[in-house]
């Protein structure tokens, strides 16, 4: 049984909708759902805000590798263009770790490099699991501290909605 941590995240066209595709997709291999969340956008590049979740999902018949398809299929049918690093997208799913799954593939690259410095990954992350503790090289810490790492308006710039992924708008 591979257990897996998703990021997601929109900010173009029906954001909350390209969200609960995830969520529908998945069906009942989710284990939980974070409530969505509101963040500015991360990386410099001007847009607007991002609407975020993080989902735990397990399948036994999926490794690391049917995990990053998953993800690719879903942003694929959301019509997600790759056009400018850090740029707007309909739809972004990130593996954030896959089990104890530590990889350097360019392609799959576990735990995700960056979860560590971005709030709108560790806050909803904290909310399906409290205890979870995340590897960055052998740096191994509860998820909490890593969020205590980082400066305030980092994580002032993550706040809860009362929108949900599992109930209809």
């Amino acid at each position: 049984m591979t257990r897996v941590v998703l990021s997601i995240g929109s900010n173009v066209g029906d954001s909350l909708a390209h969200l609960r595709s995830v969520t529908a997709e998945l069906g009942d291999r989710v284990i939980s759902v974070s409530p969505v969340y509101v963040s500015a956008p991360w990386g410099g590049v001007e847009q607007q805000d991002f609407l975020n979740a993080v989902i735990v999902a397990e399948d036994p018949d999926r490794d690391a590798r049917d995990w990053l398809v998953f993800a690719g299929e879903r942003e694929q049918a959301a019509d997600r263009l790759r056009i400018e690093r850090w740029g707007p997208r309909s739809l972004d799913v990130d593996i954030v770790v896959c089990d104890d799954v530590i990889s350097t593939d360019p392609e799959l690259t576990l735990p995700h490099p960056r979860a560590h410095q971005r709030a709108f990954v560790l806050v909803p992350w904290l909310d399906v699991d409290p205890d979870a503790s995340l590897n960055v090289g052998s740096d191994v810490r509860p998820v909490a501290a890593w969020l205590g790492s980082l400066p305030d308006d980092e994580i002032s710039s993550v706040s809860r909605t009362d929108l949900r992924l599992d109930t209809p708008e």
